[in-house]
This record gives C-alpha cells, structure tokens and sequence, in this order.
C-alpha cells in the first residue's frame, strides 16, 4: 500500500490548539465529525502535515497518556504466539501506512500489536507520478500506486534506533524500481542486512502492482531463488528473523499451489495475505471513474472476500503448515473473525482504519474477546 489518506485541511490548524479533551472527542467522532472534513483534500496533500500533527499531538505529556488510555485494551486473552514472537494482541498495523518508520511509537499508543513498516529499498525513491492515491467511498476502498516510495533503508533504520515503544516490528523489503529483476535478490539482502538488528520479522514483497515487473518475482523459480537467498542471509545471522512471503490476491490456485511449495521447500516462516488486487470486477464506483484514476492496486472491503479465499486455501491445502498474516477489507471485528476461522494466526488493518477511524483496533479486540469467551 500507499502511504496514508487520512488528511488535515491546512485551514484545521486550529487542531493543534485544542485542549486535550477536544482532541479525544475528535478521535471518538471519527466517522461522523472528523472525517468528512479530511475527505475534502486530496489525500497526499497534506500527508506530512497529518504525520507531523501526530507526532507533535500523540507526545504532549498528557495526551500521550489520555489517548493510551483511551485506546489501549490488554488482555492475556489476545496474547498470541506465532512463528516464535509473542504479541500482545493480533491486531496489526499492515505496511504502507507508516512506510519510512515515523510513527511507530505514536501507532503504538492506538493498541496494535504489531506494526509493519515499509515497503523499502535499499536506494531512496520518489514512487511514481501524482496523483497516485485515490478514495471510492462509494466502496470504502482506495485504489493507489505508489511505487514504492520511500526514503531508502538507512533513514528508516536511523528512526528505528530512536524508537521507544516496545512494539513488535516488521520490515517489509522490496526493490528499487531501476533494479532489474535478475539483480533483485542483491536489493532485497542489503535491505535485509541493514535493517536486522531493528526489527522483529521481515516480509519479502514481490505482490506490488505498482512497480514494473515486480510481480514477475512470485513466478515459481525466481520466487524460490529469491526466498533461498534471503534465507541463507538470515541463518547467517546470531539471532535469525522469521521471513515472511507477501503474495497478491489474483494469483491462481495452481500458484498457490507453488506458493505452499516453495514456503515448505524454503522453510520461511510465515504468508502475508493478500497484497492489493488489480481486479475491479467488484467496484460499484461508475466505470468511468475508475477508468479515469487509470492503473493502481484496490485496496477495502472489495478486497474482503478473496484474500479470505487465499487464506482459507493456503491453510487448508497446506494442512496448516505455515502461520498465515490474513489482510484485506477487515473493517470489523467480525470481519476480522473471518479471517482467524479461514486460517489466519493474526491480522492487519490499513484501509479500515481510514474509513473506520483509530477506534477500530479496539473494537476489533473487543470483538475477539468476546468471540474467544465463547
């Protein structure tokens, strides 16, 4: 995914002054109050004005506390043990939304479990041309194609060594556009080799729609080439990270049948499903518009359906041999449950949030309590 739509009209910059209680009271009212006003920006516009404010607001000594206490919801209940890491709670936050690790800590105060970072390269890149993200709040979906911008490996890492919260963190690595797909693998293990001692998991993305020929990668040779070399780098290492595979949602059964092979031939650790998907046969938004935002990954509740169709078929087919990660279209908690029962150890959230608002990791956990109290 891209980076986040939520936005802040340069005109609300009044927020910044509102007392602690009001700040709250916004993020209580996000779907009714809030978020009609951020929806009338573009989104990238005032992404870093919408970062910033975070930042600045989630560390006010009071607020820090009041917005942790407001959201925060532990319970040994949703503990979870998965491919050898213990979260607090299986709620996460799925890459895209914090790419270049500015946010962990603030993210950390909303009650995710986890938080995964990225897509990154080893290189800085700016990702493709504006506009590149895009709302169809007709289908609470967003459709984008980024491009894998960031700020390169290094700066992340830089944040990575700063970062206080104790959250359990993911690097999602990828390539830089320029590297042709027979040098991948050298993109990949600097990423992996840079950001090793700063995160708790690693997860290859080779699923992007969004750069040229990356998801040639998920093909099944240059696949099990990729993962063995990623691999081989990590067993090197004193203390090795779970790697993880992201996959796309359009992938046929036959190659979920390689995927399960090669994740067992491997022995990586786990599956993100699913990526974005270029299907749109799903969107009720007219044809004409989305013909004319033009090519990008679907993201949201259109996405709810078939990447629980893949988390349902790895794991079956499989006979649960692997830990699966299952995102896409989780706006509920229930929708969340779907997901457990198809297979999936843990979850992520991204595009629910923007439409659902900061409220929906607590109401996801909330939900699984009850589902788990059964």
């Amino acid at each position: 995914m891209g980076d986040s739509p939520l936005i802040f009209p340069h005109s609300s910059l009044h927020f910044l002054f509102l007392d602690i209680h009001s700040i709250l009271s916004l993020l209580a009212v996000y779907k009714s109050l809030l978020k009609p006003l951020l929806f009338l920006q573009k989104p990238e516009k005032a992404h870093h004005f919408t970062f910033d404010m975070t930042k600045w607001t989630f560390n006010l000594p009071l607020v820090k506390s009041m917005v942790k206490n407001a959201f925060a919801l532990d319970d040994p209940r949703l503990e979870r043990e998965v491919f050898g890491l213990k979260f607090k709670n299986p709620v996460g936050l799925a890459a895209g939304f914090d790419k270049d690790a500015k946010l962990i800590d603030e993210m950390a105060m909303l009650g995710f479990g986890f938080i995964e970072i990225g897509t990154l390269t080893p290189k800085p890149q700016e990702g493709n041309p504006q506009p590149r993200l895009f709302r169809l709040p007709q289908d609470e979906a967003l459709i984008n194609r980024m491009g894998f911008n960031n700020g390169g490996v290094m700066e992340a890492v830089e944040r990575l060594k700063s970062r206080k919260s104790q959250v359990i963190v993911g690097g999602n690595i990828g390539k830089n556009k320029v590297t042709p797909n027979e040098n991948a693998v050298d993109d990949y293990l600097i990423c992996l080799e840079e950001l090793h001692p700063y995160v708790d998991y690693f997860v290859v993305n080779v699923s992007s729609p969004n750069t040229p020929n990356l998801r040639d990668l998920q093909e099944k040779e240059p696949l099990k080439q990729l993962l063995t070399a990623v691999k081989a780098a990590n067993d090197s290492k004193s203390k090795p990270k779970p790697i993880l595979l992201k996959i796309a949602p359009d992938l046929t059964d036959g190659q979920l049948d390689d995927i399960i092979e090669i994740v067992k031939e491997t022995q990586i650790d786990g599956v993100i499903a699913t990526n974005t998907t270029i299907d749109r046969s799903k969107l009720t938004t007219t044809a004409s518009e989305v013909e004319a935002i033009g090519a990008g990954g679907v993201s949201g509740k259109v996405l709810k359906q078939r990447s629980t169709e893949v988390i349902r078929y790895l794991h079956q087919k499989s006979e649960a041999a692997f830990p699966i990660i299952g995102v896409g279209g989780i706006f509920s908690a229930e929708d969340a449950i779907e997901k457990l029962e198809a297979g999936a150890s843990l979850v992520q959230v991204y595009s629910g949030m923007i439409y659902e608002g900061p409220g929906l990791i607590k109401k996801i956990k909330k939900g699984l309590l009850a589902y788990f109290s059964r």
